[in-house]
């Protein structure tokens, strides 16, 4: 069977990874809108529902990396399979969770599924043809990126036709097909790293990651100068100094600290956290901003359905110039791209800082920002896939989507601490809490941006990328030490 399956065409990968990242993808965000549906039909509080979305980014942030690593020793097909299985039973338990107990559980199962991305990106390398490589991997980004944007769109339509059990029940489906797909065409890599799991590091890593993130969700709650919430970030910054020495020393490290000082890895990580502050801010807020009633002096008091529709523009084009990142990488060279997408980025924040008055004015937001984050993400994850060595392409690209998932949860922590400041119970927040939000937002993306400049413009081969180890999918994808389409830098 494994026989026949590598010699399947690598489009038909292609197709089963685009369902598995988008399946993904759109769980991700599906949920933003309705919270407050999912907490009336569970009969919750405020804090509780709160929960269904840190949850999934409290899993989701420590399996990214780890199901990353298994897939490199393990193969990637075998450990994507089982990642599609664990986002089918989340789904399927968040579908007739009755409790708001049971929701969290499944959505911490459904956190399992960050592992698709890493995975992803390592049988593209693995298996795809050289010349395919750069383009695959800027379509599956976009596509990541896209269908973040994408869910927030749905699930107005979906609860309105049906329920909010809806959200689950289709991407359950659909998940249970992709994995039953995924078995069947999806060849098994030959690109493995030897060694085993370094427990220790997925503990402190899960401990520091846990400490961060919840410290930073529930600030708006607990206030950021309470003793919980700066005991937990004193502990997440102990524990991730603890778990870098204890990582450095391992034999076998989840994270390799010499990969992660890589100049390309760690300066496009950068970028990855300072973008995801944006991103996941604007897609959380903007949808109440649209929806907040006009008799609060701002918003359009429109429905869930009609702002998941104006933020359309922002996914439709970051799909589209995800797509083009690939080719416009092989010709200007993926930094040069990253950079480009950067600056359109600033524009979108700018704008939504400054002209937020007419429906019109945000549109024109989101289709900015669909054409910057579309380069910038889909270049992002190609420039930290040809830095590493075959072997660690997994856990690289694991790494870099998480580190934009810990943005997005300090970006919407931050924004909401911004936009509900001085709000008195019962009302609207002001409009000037919006207002601010946006303007750090935009001081983020400039910051991204001047950190887009320290990438390498020149991209050489780790030392263990040899023409005895690299697969094929990268042989001529590195010539004579620089990345194909970087030379003009």
């Amino acid at each position: 069977m494994a026989v026949e399956k590598s010699r399947r065409p690598y489009q038909a990968t292609y197709a089963v990874l685009a369902l598995a990242v988008g399946g993904y993808a759109l769980l991700q965000s599906l949920v933003i809108p309705v919270l407050p549906t999912i907490r009336a039909g569970l009969h919750t509080s405020q804090n509780s529902v709160t929960w269904v979305l840190t949850a999934y980014l409290l899993s989701a942030a420590i399996f990214t990396p780890i199901m990353g690593r298994l897939g490199d020793m393990h193969g990637k097909e075998r450990l994507l399979v089982m990642t599609l299985v664990a986002l089918t039973v989340g789904s399927l338990l968040a579908a007739v969770a009755s409790s708001i107990t049971l929701m969290i559980v499944a959505r911490v199962i459904q956190g399992v599924g960050g592992g698709v991305l890493p995975l992803s990106f390592g049988l593209i390398r693995d298996e795809f043809p050289k010349e395919k490589v750069m383009g695959a991997i800027g379509v599956i980004a976009a596509l990541a990126a896209a269908g973040a944007g994408l869910g927030i769109v749905l699930a107005g339509p979906i609860v309105d036709a049906l329920d909010y059990h809806w959200l689950f029940w289709i991407p359950m489906i659909v998940m249970a097909l992709t994995v039953v797909a995924a078995h069947l065409v999806i060849p098994e890599s030959q690109v493995r790293t030897l060694g085993k799991i370094s427990w220790p590091g997925v503990v402190l890593l899960s401990a520091w990651l846990v400490a961060l993130i919840l410290g930073i969700s529930e600030a708006p709650t607990w206030g950021w100068g309470s003793t919980s919430v700066i005991g937990l970030l004193i502990g997440a910054v102990v524990l991730a100094v603890v778990w870098v020495v204890v990582e450095a020393r391992s034999a076998h490290p989840l994270i390799d600290m010499n990969m992660m000082r890589i100049p390309a890895v760690w300066t496009t990580n950068l970028v990855a956290l300072l973008l995801g502050v944006g991103m996941y801010a604007v897609f959380a807020f903007l949808p109440e901003f649209l929806q907040t009633p006009t008799s609060a002096g701002y918003g359009f008091g429109v429905s869930i359905t009609h702002s998941g529709l104006i933020l359309l523009p922002s996914s439709v084009f970051m799909f589209a110039f995800g797509m083009l990142s690939g080719p416009l990488s092989k010709r200007f060279g993926s930094k040069s791209v990253l950079v480009t997408g950067l600056l359109v980025g600033i524009i979108t924040f700018a704008l939504l800082t400054f002209a937020h008055a007419a429906q019109w004015q945000i549109l024109l937001a989101m289709v900015v920002e669909g054409i910057g984050f579309g380069l910038a993400f889909a270049s992002m994850s190609a420039l930290v896939v040809v830095a590493v060595p075959p072997e660690q392409t997994g856990v690289a690209s694991g790494m870099n989507a998480n580190v934009r998932t810990i943005g997005g949860s300090i970006g919407a922590a931050v924004m909401s601490s911004i936009v509900t400041s001085g709000m008195r119970a019962g009302s609207y927040p002001r409009e000037s809490g919006y207002t601010h939000g946006f303007a750090l937002l935009t001081v983020a993306a400039i910051a991204a941006t001047i950190a887009a400049f320290f990438v390498p413009g020149r991209l050489r081969p780790p030392a263990s990328m040899t023409e005895a180890t690299m697969p094929h999918a990268e042989l001529g994808m590195v010539a004579g030490g620089t990345l194909v389409g970087d030379e003009s830098e």
